[in-house]
């Protein structure tokens, strides 16, 4: 049970927490789903509200589009024969399937409340919603002897799972715009060491589209200065320690309890918590200390009575590697021949601007720590990497990068095309040389591969990318060790979905222009 003084420690933390809930949001007119500093909720509320109204917002999605992509094969296959007897029976099936549609995609986890917002998780459960649908309609048409016309059924199906992929990218777009704002946030207690409590409101501070804010902190009985009631980590409230989660918990209004890898949270302490956050309902989730492995790696087997953690090998060889290099220069060779117009464009615009070639090489560090030749279009003056040791000490960029905000080697055209990422489209040839790849880890210099750290150097196992996490993630605004941190991530977690959502992403980072300097 709490303590007496745990019982103080959590209602003194939630006084202010109540109090900068009616300094913050007076004015603000409409209630958003968010109480407090630090995004949880006052006593007695609970900050994920929102999640009710999106899921019937998605509901709402998912029946227009099944609306809409039933109409349009009906209208696609019975054109010219509206009031034929198999076209009104094709109506019929028209306003049934949408209904049906819902069923399915709520069977197959499409409305799961873990899986909004973010990730792939919830469009694949979608997608298998819709391979579900067709199958099960053709099979009940066979079985019923019902005549379904296979026009009808090769443009309805399909286009309702691909209506409703395509409305829901839109609306979790809109939700990522409010919590940007600071809206639609789920409160969270987090359970661990100050270090790595504080790593973690870092990070989801800095990825705020996962809405999930830290309202609390409960520390190990160790870490908690005796008789300091203001004790803060990263700003959030020191709460209590680890007995206290739950109760401090209720009093915040917090959703969710996140439990950060330790010894004191062994697997008796973890089971008392999720049975005390069961009265409430509050989601219990547990950080494992592979912060950077996840996805398929992962996954939990029953052993003897236990939840083991399997983590799998990262697959850096054989036939997915095979396919992403067939994937890789295939789309670069495409790309090559259709911005063909736009190569010479840029060719000629930086050859008038002013002396030396237009485009620039240099040596890079590929695979396996092999040297190879990059092609980039020249942004700065000839003659700058001489000019880089008087520069060195205004670099802007911790850790062995070189970076300046307004660098005066470069050229007036050359900040215009390294705002938009013109200068990497040469290494479109690289990719179809196989030296790099469309998505990866950014390719270093070799003298930047002399500074590596061991950890560091696990960079080079796979092909530096034309784009990545980073690009998509803040580019050079970025410090070394988060720059370091993604790339990693991508080594650790690499599939050929996650290069087409990088590459997808990578249209909108470009065209903000955001970290490009």
């Amino acid at each position: 049970m709490i303590t007496t003084s745990g019982v103080k420690t959590v209602r003194d933390q939630t006084t202010r927490i109540v109090v900068g809930t009616r300094e913050g949001t007076a004015g603000r007119g409409a209630d958003t789903g968010l109480h407090g500093p630090g995004g949880g909720a006052g006593p007695g509320t609970r900050s994920g509200s929102w999640t009710r109204p999106y899921v019937v917002s998605l509901v709402a999605l998912d029946l227009t589009a099944a609306f809409a992509a039933t109409l349009v094969g009906t209208v696609v296959r019975f054109h010219g024969s509206l009031g034929a007897a198999t076209a009104a029976t094709h109506v019929h099936l028209s306003l049934l399937l949408p209904f049906v549609w819902i069923l399915f995609v709520y069977l197959g986890g499409g409305y799961a409340r873990r899986f909004l917002g973010v990730g792939t998780e919830e469009y694949r459960r979608v997608a298998t919603a819709g391979v579900a649908l067709a199958a099960s309609v053709a099979i009940g048409a066979y079985a019923v002897t019902f005549d379904l016309a296979r026009g009808y059924a090769l443009v309805a199906l399909p286009l309702v799972a691909l209506v409703s992929l395509a409305l829901r990218y839109g609306r979790r777009k809109a939700l990522h715009r409010r919590r940007r704002s600071g809206q639609c946030m789920s409160g969270v207690v987090v359970v661990g060491h100050r270090v790595a409590a504080g790593d973690l409101i870092r990070r989801f501070r800095d990825e705020i589209y996962h809405g999930m804010r830290v309202v609390g902190v409960c520390l190990p009985q160790s870490d908690i200065v005796p008789g300091l009631v203001t004790d803060t980590v990263e700003d959030c409230p020191v709460l209590g320690a680890f007995d206290d989660a739950a109760e401090a918990a209720a009093l915040v209004g917090a959703d969710t309890v996140a439990v950060l890898a330790c010894p004191e949270m062994d697997g008796v302490e973890l089971r008392r918590l999720a049975w005390q956050l069961e009265k409430s309902g509050t989601d219990l989730i547990v950080a494992s200390a592979l912060m950077e492995v996840a996805g398929p790696r992962t996954s939990i087997r029953p052993v003897a009575g236990l939840p083991l953690l399997h983590v799998e090998h990262p697959e850096l060889v054989g036939a997915r590697r095979v396919l992403k290099s067939v994937f890789d220069r295939s789309a670069a060779a495409l790309a090559v021949l259709l911005l063909a117009p736009l190569f010479l464009a840029l060719f000629v615009l930086i050859r008038v601007e002013g002396r030396g070639p237009a485009l620039f090489t240099q040596t890079r560090v590929g695979r396996g720590g092999v040297e190879f030749t990059v092609y980039k279009f020249r942004t700065m003056v000839v003659g700058a990497e001489a000019l880089k040791v008087m520069l060195q000490p205004r670099n802007e960029h911790d850790g062995v990068l070189f970076k300046m905000r307004r660098d005066p080697r470069v050229t007036s055209v050359g900040t215009w095309l390294r705002r938009y990422s013109l200068d990497e489209l040469p290494q479109l040839i690289n990719v179809v040389r196989g030296e790099m790849s469309l998505v990866g880890p950014r390719p270093p210099l070799p003298e930047e591969v002399a500074q590596y750290g061991h950890d560091v150097r696990r960079r080079l196992v796979v092909k530096p990318g034309l784009t990545g996490l980073w690009q998509v993630s803040g580019r050079s605004d970025l410090s070394w060790e988060e720059s370091v941190r993604l790339d990693l991530r991508y080594v650790e977690n690499w599939s050929l979905t996650l290069d087409i959502q990088i590459l997808w992403k990578t249209w909108s980072a470009v065209i903000r222009g955001a970290g490009a300097y």
